[in-house]
């Protein structure tokens, strides 16, 4: 493989029981009662704000509404985010393996469903730009369908001048994962950040399930050294 894309949310930061809590309050404030984590599962990761919104009120939202109701829940989350100090950092081992990518020169970027307030945020507080052109990085901005579309992934590999045949795709949703499978990705890696192996292990294109970075093969790239 020549290169490689990774979701950000449960993926990079294993932030996802921060948005099912921020989500739960939201949904209740929608609908009345809360998301189940079935439907969360289903229906909110890899998704768009304005896909939720009209999923919990069922009917399709008005711009002005989206936008208020997911600055609304978004701002809860970040705050939520730097309330746990002692889990507000990247995944366990993904700083050593962006250490390795970036040494080798190996194609990489990010490609996420959230918006660029919560996109600002992480490069801010994680220093995102020592290991990706910020510039590359695909977020939700309004005009890429969520995933599953295929989308998001297609723009990613092209972004870092790639195939998507070539590239490898970081995922812990299931929508992700299907997206990246529609998008024509050479590789899927699924990580277990808050879901089980068992939910994994019954997708057909998932390649590997992984728990953190230290369980990715480097010699699945095509580079010039390993440092």
């Amino acid at each position: 493989m020549k290169g490689i894309i990774f979701d950000f949310n449960g993926t990079l930061f294993f932030d996802s029981h921060l948005h099912y809590e921020a989500w739960r309050i939201y949904s209740k404030k929608l609908r009345g009662y809360e998301f189940t984590d079935e439907e969360m599962r289903q229906n909110m990761f890899g998704r768009t704000n304005a896909d939720i919104i009209e999923y919990a009120i069922g009917k399709k939202p008005s711009a002005e509404l989206t936008e208020k109701l997911a600055k609304e829940k978004e701002a809860m989350y970040r705050q939520k985010c730097l309330e746990n100090k002692k889990e507000f950092k990247l995944a366990p081992g993904a700083e050593n393996f962006l250490d390795f990518l970036k040494t080798n020169d190996i194609p990489r970027t990010i490609a996420t469903m959230s918006e660029w307030d919560n996109v600002e945020f992480y490069i801010k507080e994680f220093q995102l730009q020592k290991w990706f052109d910020v510039d590359k990085i695909v977020y939700s901005n309004g005009k890429i369908p969520g995933k599953p579309a295929p989308d998001i992934y297609k723009i990613a590999a092209e972004n870092i001048k790639l195939n998507p045949k070539d590239c490898i795709v970081v995922e812990d949703a299931i929508s992700g994962i299907n997206s990246a499978y529609n998008a024509g990705i050479g590789m899927i890696i699924a990580i277990a950040s808050i879901e089980s192996d068992e939910l994994y292990k019954s997708i057909p294109y998932v390649h590997k399930i992984i728990h953190n970075y230290d369980e990715i093969d480097k010699n699945i790239f095509t580079f010039k050294q390993i440092a």
